[in-house]
């Protein structure tokens, strides 16, 4: 009975040691961040994490759980900061530790309680969880993948290449024979499926206009002009395309027709795809939507999904009203799309995907060749968000052969293809 006290969960020795394992976990961000990446050091931390945590105990998966979902989402509190209130931000980091620590103890619970009942060692009950992690979403939030830290590795990011690493590090413990290590070869990636492609004559823009600003009507004529301004220079550069972040436009442009009107005829020379918002008069609800303004005509696609709390609450009804008032002074949820939207340009068809939605995987079903991103990175800035965004994009760029072009606010936009960054 002694073991089910909550008092073993605060052992020095516990928390510490699950510490240690959520920085193995997390370090490939923080040096990606840093521009220090090397594919060697990457692999090794990656399997000492794994290792690690096929090795630990239920309270030091609770702790890894804990550190883990502080040191890679902890940005996700600064967006308080622009909604003024950043008294909420130590509660919102709390928060986030502590529903991932709940989530690893209760995997590592249900590990325990089928390989018990099946006499098998527990370690494959810890791997066989760690192998089916990329599918719990807790609160609809995918970003963490046990798999992402082999990104930029010598190992490989597949399904099947992760279960061969789980495999050789649970066979290692089991047998207590590094022997076992040599299946880590089997995971290498010697060949890629997909072939390049050319890369399109597309303009990325970056911009980088603060979340106060892009909401000052104020300083609306400001950014319209800025936007009209690359569009022209893109025309004289003979570019093709011109993608601009998301919300480059922060109001609904559907109902500015004068301004739809000048972008359908600057489309004449070239295709423009900006992010904006958009007004459903009939359900009246809102949206945030790609438009692409091509040869005098617009197309609109919409988001299909929504960032949780952000843009959608996940809440129930009775829970999420209270929630809208409160922090978000009774705003209405967007509203999202229920089909993913694919436009062509110039015989290339592109799958539209806006922030959130382009690092989820239901946006890379029937592996799209090229893929047009958006976002707006003003919220979280700064902070890691902007390196584990595009570490999410080079894992599905890697495992579904996707071209991401890539038009960002506040950061760096750039072109995913076969999982390497290339900046325009």
């Amino acid at each position: 009975m002694n073991k089910f006290k909550i008092g073993n969960y605060f052992t020095i020795y516990n928390i510490t040691t699950g510490f240690v394992i959520a920085i193995l976990s997390s370090l490939f961000i923080y040096l990606e961040y840093v521009n220090f990446t090397y594919f060697f050091i990457n692999t090794i931390i990656g399997l000492m994490a794994i290792y690690w945590l096929l090795w630990a105990n239920r309270m030091i998966w609770f702790w890894s759980g804990w550190f883990i979902g502080l040191l890679w989402f902890w940005w996700i509190s600064l967006s308080f900061i622009h909604y003024e209130m950043p008294i909420f931000i130590p509660l919102v980091i709390i928060s986030i530790a502590l529903i991932y620590g709940i989530t690893f103890l209760i995997l590592f619970k249900i590990a325990h309680f089928f390989t018990n009942r099946l006499e098998i060692s527990e370690i494959y009950g810890k791997a066989l969880i760690l192998f089916l992690f990329s599918y719990i979403h807790p609160i609809e939030f995918d970003w963490f993948k046990p798999e992402l830290m082999f990104t930029n590795s010598y190992l490989g990011i597949e399904k099947w290449q992760f279960a061969i690493i789980l495999s050789a590090l649970a066979l290692t413990q089991i047998k207590k024979n590094i022997i076992f290590l040599t299946l880590l070869i089997l995971a290498y990636p010697f060949i890629t499926p997909f072939t390049l492609q050319k890369l399109e004559n597309i303009k990325l823009i970056s911009t980088y206009t603060t979340i106060e600003d892009k909401w000052n009507e104020q300083k609306q004529p400001t950014h319209m002009k800025a936007v009209f301004n690359e569009i022209n220079l893109a025309i004289a550069q003979k570019k093709e395309v011109i993608v601009f972040p998301e919300s480059v436009f922060p109001l609904f442009i559907n109902l500015q027709p004068q301004l739809m009107d000048a972008l359908k005829k600057l489309s004449k020379d070239i295709t423009i795809v900006a992010g904006a918002l958009y007004w459903e008069p009939v359900q009246n609800i809102p949206r945030n939507s790609a438009f692409i303004f091509k040869n005098g005509d617009v197309m609109v696609a919409h988001k299909v999904l929504l960032v949780p709390f952000g843009e959608q609450n996940p809440l129930p009804n009775f829970m999420s009203k209270w929630v809208n008032e409160f922090f978000f002074d009774g705003a209405k949820d967007y509203i999202a799309s229920s089909n993913i939207s694919d436009y062509e340009i110039n015989g290339t068809k592109y799958r539209n995907a806006i922030c959130f939605e382009a690092t989820s995987e239901r946006l890379y079903e029937n592996s799209p060749k090229t893929m047009i991103a958006m976002s707006n990175n003003g919220w979280f800035v700064p902070s890691i968000e902007p390196t584990l965004q595009q570490i999410l994009f080079q894992y599905y760029s890697k495992k579904y052969g996707t071209t991401i072009y890539h038009s960002v606010n506040m950061s760096k936009s750039y072109i995913v293809q076969n999982g390497k960054v290339i900046y325009p």
